[in-house]
């Protein structure tokens, strides 16, 4: 048995933990650059306002209708999901975090009543944390996901599936009858797994419920389709085919982009961002504990400023030896940032790509045949084996140091000034404070 935790419009949610003034307002939290809506709130959700929509085509709800917009807070949603997954975990024996708003839990062997337990968990949630949270139960992840949506809806809106469902639904305890009712009352494409696409295709063959997925022929969905389409039916059909993911998997490549607030024109500008863009790529690669082996830097300009002169280009520095140094790293970097800029355009955007990813552990020497240029990094050569250095433990702490002290506390000198307004940082102009993840933005409670 399964359960699926998730926190409702999270990150509305976690604003409102901190001005609960918002509840009961339509809320909406833009995305990077305050571009467009990620998360609505149900009043916002109301008011017909759909994700992804761009907020110069909502803008005039705020006098309309009252909404509040605010820039996304990732700082602050990170901080509140790693305190609602711990209590979380207390449901079951095993967690697997799957989103920043959504865990599995296994529940297998527990004894008393479940639904009750996740009513208790869920109370402790809202009580501690602030977030209002739905929790799905089922015999598979599939039916744990599908429950959840269940009891999301059934909270929602009211009719579409019976009324004590709101909030906890446990598929589990349901008959054949009843649980049949429930997968017809839902779409396919509602059904985890099941792409917008693939909704299609089955569409056209008359597969248009969850319940009519269930009674498809096997074979036919693997010939049709895939094995992955076949293992969600084998889940719908209460075969457990998906199991707990004690750790998340390695990434096959790591990348860290962004849209730059304003348009930047200047080299020096760009040098900043890609030093600070490869830094943090190379701080996640770390956290797994592997190496880069090639690294792709990209520059272009806005294609929405179709009047301006447009530019786009991108290149790949292969390494001399895989590494995880955020200098190494950075060097390649900037290297290929001199290769590809060209002045006289306005840059919108920017990114590091580390690919060819493998674990640490494995070790790759080269004969430097430059005779240690230094070009690519410091290297020795004396007619055999060439070894970078080692600057695993410098590495380690200065990742210590910025999460302790926070990101950016210690960086490298071509990311510029910490504190210093740059050119090319993001747009957000409706940020709340960082209440829980910065000493200046704690709350204060006057007598």
């Amino acid at each position: 048995m399964y359960a699926l935790v998730d926190g409702n419009n999270f990150y509305v949610s976690c604003e409102r933990v901190f001005r609960p003034s918002l509840v009961g307002m339509p809320v909406v939290v833009l995305s990077n650059n305050d571009g467009c809506a990620i998360a609505r709130s149900n009043e916002a959700k109301a008011l017909g306002i759909k994700m992804g929509a761009p907020w110069f085509q909502i803008k005039h709800l705020e006098d309309e209708a009252g909404l509040v917009a605010l820039s996304a807070n990732f700082a602050l949603y990170g901080d509140l999901s790693d305190r609602m997954m711990s209590i979380a975990a207390g449901l079951g024996h095993r967690q697997e975090i799957y989103s920043i708003d959504e865990s599995f839990v296994d529940l297998t062997g527990i004894r008393g009543d479940l639904t009750e337990r996740s009513r208790k968990v869920r109370e402790r949630i809202l009580q501690w944390i602030g977030i209002p949270t739905c929790i799905g139960l089922g015999p598979t992840k599939t039916l744990a996901k599908l429950a959840n949506h269940v009891a999301k809806t059934a909270e929602r809106k009211p009719g579409v599936y019976p009324d004590h469902f709101a909030q906890i639904c446990h598929l589990g305890r349901l008959n054949k009858s009843e649980l049949d009712e429930v997968l017809a009352a839902t779409a396919v494409g509602e059904v985890w797994g099941v792409g917008r696409r693939i909704s299609e295709q089955l569409g056209e063959g008359g597969i248009r419920t969850a319940l009519d997925l269930t009674r498809i022929d096997l074979a036919t969905v693997k010939r049709r389709f895939s094995v992955v389409l076949e293992r969600t039916v084998r889940e719908l059909q209460g075969t457990p085919c998906l199991d707990l993911e004690n750790e998340p998997p390695a990434k096959q490549q790591i990348a860290c982009t962004r849209s730059f607030g304003h348009p930047v024109l200047q080299l020096a500008d760009l040098q900043e961002a890609i030093t600070e863009f490869a830094c943090r790529a190379a701080e996640k690669l770390r956290r797994q504990d592997g190496h880069t082996a090639q690294v792709l830097v990209f520059i272009r300009t806005s294609p929405f400023r179709a009047k301006e002169p447009q530019y786009s280009k991108s290149a790949v520095f292969p390494l001399l030896s895989p590494t995880s140094d955020s200098r190494e790293i950075t060097e390649a970097a900037l290297a290929v940032l001199d290769a590809i800029y060209q002045p006289g355009f306005s840059y919108a955007k920017a990114g590091v790509m580390l690919l060819d990813l493998q674990p640490a552990e494995r070790h790759q020497f080269t004969l430097d045949l430059a005779l240690g240029s230094g070009k690519h990094g410091d290297f020795r050569c004396e007619g055999v084996e060439v070894q970078a250095v080692d600057r695993t433990r410098l590495m380690t702490e200065l990742d210590h140091v910025n999460g302790r002290y926070g990101r950016g506390t210690m960086l490298l000198a071509s990311a510029g000034l910490r504190g210093v307004d740059r050119a090319w940082t993001m747009k957000q102009e409706r940020m709340t404070q960082h209440y829980t993840t910065c000493w200046t933005d704690l709350g204060l409670v006057r007598a």
